[in-house]
């Protein structure tokens, strides 16, 4: 047994917040009566001769504990000074306020509940950089409130995520995550082996297509936030894993999608921030609705200055891809090329709230042909500040039309495009079986946060985020 154990549990009365809030108006130098216990690490540490005060945090925020010579003893309140930074401390005493006015709990006793036995990092200069934040977490957490405050506003949106389609109807499902083929993105997967079946297996990169055989299936209305899988770069705002939102709507189309979309954002909004108008890299953003809509060619011809459009021919179109920098492949038709110059050109100049709509059928394999365009989709983006926040389709239903969409991808990708979409035989049969008009929405669930919280690296709004090993 342990020369000095450290106690299996502590009984604690009340939280920081709560004793702020019921008593945050006291007067200077007032005592209450009120015993209470708290519980917290220690943050910082003051002794004043025959006095000794320590500030603790607790899973709400902040207090102030304060140990007296003649109220603990010699040996309570020697042990009370021997404290370390980084200590849990639970104590139990009366709620009193200082001289000075601050708030504390005057303790009658206390217990040592774990020890720090390696020192804390200087905020500012021990734990600042993002990789050595990320790495370390736990140290991140302790030592950054900004860092807390983010974890609990990615709680915040998760839920209200979840409330929003759940108050519509949405049945909230789980899909494979292990899968014999990956579908239902343009991505690259992970790939590994299940030793059992002897059979490669990859880890889902979207999950589209079993949604979609759901709504086969008669489930009419279905959601999942899940953790997706693509094996690619990693920077300000990708991350291997993270999490989406995905949902489907028999009997809807992505005009619908839309007007969903802008409640969601809005209502996750004032969730966290307690309203629609916030502040993101230094400057202003209003997710108040209606958002702004934008024809996806439109922008694309605005920003070359000249037209872009499927009847002009391909090579003046490779020509014009040239002079901004873009190499395209012989495999690229128009659709290609115009998201690579909408990817240079556009994007990045968006700042509010936009629909992007109306996007080439090339890169939208599983959307559902624009019934004035037939080059075009009933697809849209949510583009703010530069970046895609959601993408939403009409979603294609006619299974020969998914079959010729799959089959132009194929030839793709024995073209040399290895994020090209596979032809998944299993969910063109589902389609045969017959599939109501659908509205099919994904929302970045890791990007949300961040627009929500003004953080600029993807890594500091994912608690253990993929990293290089040392």
């Amino acid at each position: 047994m342990s020369p000095d154990p450290l106690p299996y549990r502590f009984d604690r009365t009340a939280l920081a917040a709560q004793l702020h809030e019921r008593f945050g108006s006291l007067e200077a130098a007032s005592q209450t009566g009120e015993q209470v216990a708290v519980a917290g690490r220690v943050l910082l540490l003051r002794s004043f001769g025959k006095l000794a005060f320590a500030t603790i945090r607790d899973n709400s925020g902040r207090i102030q504990v304060m140990a007296e010579l003649g109220e603990m003893g010699e040996e309570g309140f020697h042990s009370f000074e021997a404290l370390d930074l980084g200590d849990w401390i639970g104590g139990s005493g009366e709620v009193v306020t200082t001289r000075k006015g601050e708030l504390t709990v005057r303790l009658e006793s206390f217990q040592l509940l774990a020890r720090s036995v390696r020192p804390l990092p200087d905020k500012w200069h021990g734990l600042s950089d993002i990789e050595g934040r990320s790495r370390q977490r736990y140290l991140d957490l302790i030592v950054n409130e900004e860092a807390q405050a983010v974890a609990r506003a990615r709680t915040v949106v998760v839920s209200e995520l979840r409330r929003q389609f759940q108050a519509r109807g949405y049945l909230e499902v789980e899909t494979p995550v292990l899968l014999t083929q990956a579908t239902g993105a343009i991505a690259r997967p992970f790939i590994t082996h299940h030793h059992a079946l002897d059979v490669e297996m990859q880890l889902r990169i979207a999950t589209e297509l079993y949604l979609k055989r759901l709504i086969v299936g008669g489930m009419e209305r279905v959601f999942e936030i899940g953790r997706i899988f693509r094996n690619e770069g990693v920077d300000a705002t990708h991350n291997p894993e993270f999490t989406m939102l995905e949902s489907y709507e028999a009997l809807a189309d992505y005009q619908d999608i839309m007007r969903l979309v802008e409640d969601v954002f809005s209502g996750c909004a004032n969730a966290v921030c307690g309203s629609t108008t916030l502040t993101f890299k230094g400057r202003e953003l209003d997710l108040t609705p209606p958002f702004r809509r934008e024809r996806f060619m439109d922008l694309v011809e605005r920003a070359v200055g000249e037209p872009v459009g499927f009847d002009r021919p391909i090579e003046e179109l490779r020509g014009i891809a040239g002079r901004h920098g873009i190499d395209p492949k012989q495999s690229w038709g128009h659709g290609r090329i115009a998201a690579e110059l909408y990817e240079v050109l556009v994007e990045d100049s968006i700042w509010e709230p936009t629909f992007v709509l109306d996007h080439p059928k090339e890169i939208s394999p599983l959307a559902r042909e624009h019934r004035e365009d037939q080059n075009l989709t009933e697809r849209f983006e949510l583009v703010i500040a530069g970046s895609e926040y959601a993408n939403a389709f009409s979603e294609l239903i006619d299974p020969v039309d998914q079959r010729a969409r799959f089959e132009q991808q194929a030839r793709a990708r024995a073209s040399g495009d290895d994020e090209a979409h596979p032809i998944d035989e299993d969910f063109i049969r589902a389609l045969e079986y017959g599939m109501p008009p659908t509205g099919g929405l994904g929302i970045g669930v890791d990007r949300l946060v961040m627009l929500l919280t003004d953080t600029h690296h993807i890594r500091d709004v994912i608690l253990f985020p993929t990293m290089r090993p040392l």
